[in-house]
């Protein structure tokens, strides 16, 4: 059973990590993405808790470093600060209503702007121009489009809960 959950996992996150390096490029909104592995980061947390999180964010980081090799470690070092602080809203009593609420998308929201302006915040040493500005510009902007693109997520979730519910 524990062994199935892993496995799970491991095919979401690589199917993610396809869909994150094909796909999401081609809905680029001026230059924004957004970063899917922040909604499956927050779904573990909720789900399984503060510990999990923050390993499946060093592995998932970790694997992005490989796939894009453009700053080796960051993606690594920000996911698993994010699975940490997505971790402390774990709650087992209440997974399936903030999985399927409002909640959910403020959590995405909250865990984007803190991954984003590390992320930035060490990408942007050393360019021309304020590193402040293009950070807070790239971290706002990534937020929002990831925070709609959750919107999906927390509907599936909704849906999911609320029809396990009925039966």
């Amino acid at each position: 059973m524990l062994t199935q959950r892993y496995i799970r996992s491991a095919v979401i996150i690589l199917g993610l990590l396809l869909l994150q390096t094909t796909f999401i490029s081609a809905i680029s909104l001026d230059g924004y993405l957004p970063d899917i592995f922040i909604l499956f980061l927050v779904a573990v947390a909720l789900r399984r808790g503060q510990m999990e999180a923050t390993v499946t964010g060093f592995i998932v980081g970790l694997l992005q470093d490989i796939v894009t090799t453009r700053f080796f470690g960051l993606a690594a070092l920000t996911k698993t600060v994010t699975g940490f602080i997505a971790g402390y809203f774990y709650n087992e009593n209440t997974t399936e209503q903030t999985l399927g609420s409002y909640r959910y998308i403020l959590l995405v929201g909250l865990c984007s702007l803190v991954h984003n302006f590390l992320y930035f915040t060490i990408f942007f040493q050393g360019t021309e121009g304020s590193v402040i500005a293009s950070t807070l510009t790239a971290s706002f902007g990534t937020m929002v489009y990831t925070c709609a693109v959750s919107l999906v997520s927390m509907f599936y979730f909704s849906y999911k809960y609320r029809t396990s519910w009925v039966e």
